[in-house]
């Protein structure tokens, strides 16, 4: 697909979903381990788990379970079901299977409150889900053949950014684990793109945030941004990201 209609398409998948998984949480306080989400990017169940997580500004180890692959298989042998999303949460020793129910897990356990109403599987929300996989024609959801990675990558990304959308699809796709530093907005500053913020202040992240963390670091705040241990590998923009991962993970 052209890049420039792949960002106007995931930019309409976002604004399906009215932006859920844009605003992160401010108090939410980070687990002592990190969580670990078998999800399919595509997949319209998975988008409400990994939305929860934007917006109580919670990090996980995303394990991509494409239609077709071999993660999915070795879910179903481990655990009897294939059925995803399945949550791990190993601080408390909790599995959660399917969204609704990963969901309310999450902001009980982490926000102790109910979730919006927005973030529930309901027929409404269904629809919409459902209409954003397919305004992005269903990728994340099948697998294509890949080499693999030895070491997980890590992404710097939030749910509904329109440039890591097609990053995400493509890491589900080759079946690549990576961890997932969730990047949301915590204030009104954050807002709008890294270049052209809605403020006409210097930018400035809330102080000891992910955010203000990798602002010190690069200078500005913009995903994606793509790590990868296994070649030392360090990259912004989202076309020069899925080049390099076809590049280097694709068998094909």
């Amino acid at each position: 697909m052209n890049h420039t209609l792949n960002i106007v398409s995931s930019t309409i998948a976002s604004s399906v979903r009215s932006w859920r998984g844009t605003s992160a949480s401010k108090t939410s306080q980070p687990p002592a381990k990190t969580l670990v989400l078998f999800d399919r990017e595509g997949c319209p169940q998975c988008r409400f788990v990994r939305e929860a997580i934007t917006e109580l500004n919670l990090d996980v180890v995303i394990t991509p379970c494409p239609i077709g692959g071999r993660t999915i298989e070795q879910l179903k042998q481990d655990t009897g079901s294939s059925e995803i999303p399945l949550l791990i949460d190993a601080n408390t020793n909790q599995q959660v299977q399917g969204a609704e129910a990963a969901v309310n897990y999450l902001f009980e356990e982490y926000r102790g409150k109910r979730p919006p109403k927005q973030l529930l599987a309901n027929k409404l929300n269904q629809l919409a889900s459902s209409l954003a996989s397919g305004i992005r024609f269903n990728a994340g959801i099948n697998a294509k053949p890949s080499k693999g990675a030895e070491k997980p990558l890590t992404l710097y990304s939030f749910e509904s950014s329109p440039f890591s959308r097609p990053v995400r699809e493509l890491l589900c796709e080759l079946e690549l684990p990576y961890l997932l530093v969730t990047l949301g907005k915590q204030q009104k500053s954050d807002m709008g793109p890294a270049n052209f913020r809605f403020t006409l202040k210097p930018y400035k992240p809330l102080a000891n945030s992910k955010r203000d963390a990798f602002f010190q670091a690069h200078g500005n705040v913009q995903v994606p941004y793509l790590v990868d241990p296994n070649t030392d590998t360090n990259l912004f923009e989202s076309a020069d990201i899925i080049s390099y991962l076809k590049k280097t993970y694709s068998a094909k």
